[in-house]
């Protein structure tokens, strides 16, 4: 009997309940699968840009997914200040520009924390509850889940073709 590699970083999400628990078990499925893609690699490997001309690294998509639950979840729904940019307005893409080797584990611990942030924030929340985006209008928390489900899938799209160029790995 085999142990499917993934298990240590994702569990498939519900098939069946009710729609606050299945939207959750997408969004962490999905927040697994790029903790998988970045598993078991150095720093070096994971800040190499390998599709080029692309600078997209997977501790880019890491420091870019960080940025943006730190964006949705805490200063537009709970409207608090966020006070770690990983971009500047000379580097408006420094999330993925950006990258240190040396740097790429306390990368992934800052994502994992900001995880847990934007869960026990989420949390507090009903999915009708409507929040305002700055400049952008009004939005649900079932919107906001929706949201952030298809920005993951997005980028761990992303994150299978950087993979398989640094070492070959492949799966969902």
């Amino acid at each position: 009997m085999t142990t499917d590699p993934t298990s240590a970083f994702r569990a498939d999400p519900p098939q069946i309940g009710g729609e606050r628990a299945l939207l959750q078990g997408f969004l962490d499925y999905h927040r697994g699968t790029l903790l998988w893609k970045t598993s078991g690699l150095t720093g070096e490997q994971l800040v190499r840009a390998s599709i080029q001309p692309s600078t997209m690294s997977l501790i880019g998509l890491v420091r870019h997914l960080s940025e943006v639950e730190r964006y949705w979840f805490q200063l537009c729904l709970a409207n608090r200040p966020v006070e770690l940019k990983l971009w500047t307005d000379e580097h408006p893409d420094g999330d993925f520009d950006l990258v240190d080797p040396d740097r790429a584990e306390q990368d992934l611990a800052n994502f994992r924390e900001v995880i847990r942030t934007s869960d026990e924030i989420a949390n507090s929340y009903d999915l009708d509850h409507i929040f305002v985006r700055p400049r952008r209008g009004e939005y649900s928390v079932r919107w906001l889940y929706l949201h952030l489900v298809e920005e993951y899938a997005r980028h761990n799209g992303h994150a299978d073709l950087l993979r398989e160029r640094i070492d070959g790995l492949t799966g969902e």
